[in-house]
């Protein structure tokens, strides 16, 4: 199975793919998408759909992993990051993945055993996990890492809730 995990958000977009061969999990990519901050939303947003659709057709995802936008202080921030997730979730149905969502603590928990760890705790257990040299960087690339980790281990049963909606 192969999974794109992404970190939405307007300015910096992670995005994470892994694979996984039966009991083998291996990091295939992962890298953030820019968006320039002065130009206008419509035109970011489309920056990001088309970027998307590039590496979506590129790598042909099984499905799409998406963390969930639940609150935020920031009301802009947060219309942004909303944006963001919803063009993530068309690119997914585009490219014929099946595309779900999952909450920042199902990603902390599914990744690390805590719903609480916090973002160098997440960093170093993604290293662990695929067995890389080091710590991904920049972090929003690790946290969509995070997110196509995490649906991995909820597969199984996210599949099963999918097909009975």
């Amino acid at each position: 199975m192969l999974v794109m995990g992404i970190d939405p958000g307007l300015s910096r977009c992670g995005y994470g793919v892994v694979r996984q061969k039966g009991r083998v999990t291996e990091a295939v990519a992962a890298g953030i998408i820019r968006t320039d901050k002065d130009d206008p939303v419509p035109k970011r947003l489309y920056e990001l759909q088309v970027e998307l659709a590039e590496l979506m057709d590129s790598y042909r995802p099984d499905a799409v992993a998406i963390e969930q936008v639940l609150f935020q202080v920031n009301v802009r921030t947060a219309m942004g990051v909303g944006q963001a997730s919803g063009v993530a979730m068309a690119a997914g149905v585009g490219a014929g993945a099946e595309v779900f969502e999952y909450s920042p603590t199902q990603i902390k928990k599914a990744v690390t055993g805590w719903g609480g760890a916090d973002k160098e705790q997440m960093g170093r257990m993604v290293q662990t996990l695929l067995g890389l040299p080091q710590p991904l960087r920049p972090v929003d690339a690790a946290d969509a890492v995070a997110v196509a980790l995490c649906h991995l281990a909820h597969a199984p049963a996210a599949s099963r809730i999918q097909a009975a909606m």
